[in-house]
């Protein structure tokens, strides 16, 4: 999968603390023409959101050490970044759309291959028409 127009390259924040786990995102996330940044808990990730203006997608875990969860983490960026896509993601919790931020995104870990692929698809189709 590529992104339709190469000179528009979105880029992702992958927020995770289980390293293999992150690095296997990142791989899939390049190999979808995003560039990636990365961040181990939410507080490298509100680091990383404020010195990269650019950032158009939050892919984040829910079960986190830091100062907030993933899902808490989300709600946030919704407040201060609004245009960032979110997608959250949990192998351990269950979330309704209720307990996402507006347009917010589920995904089951792990990470369903295809699925991300498509999404990652559409959410590249919807920056590109922005």
């Amino acid at each position: 999968m590529t992104i339709p127009d190469a000179s528009i390259r979105p880029s992702i924040l992958v927020v995770e603390d289980e390293i293999l786990i992150r690095l296997e995102l990142v791989d899939l996330v390049e190999e979808a023409g995003f560039l990636v940044y990365e961040a181990g808990n939410a507080d490298e990730a509100l680091r990383q959101l404020r010195d990269h203006h650019d950032i158009h997608v939050l892919i984040t875990d829910i079960d986190m050490p830091g100062s907030m969860d993933g899902l808490t983490l989300s709600h946030h960026v919704r407040d201060c970044w609004p245009p960032v896509r979110i997608i959250v993601a949990s192998s351990h919790v269950k979330v309704t759309a209720r307990e996402l931020p507006d347009h917010g995104v589920f995904i089951d870990k792990p990470y369903d291959t295809p699925r991300v692929r498509s999404l990652l698809s559409q959410i590249a189709g919807e920056i590109q028409r922005a």
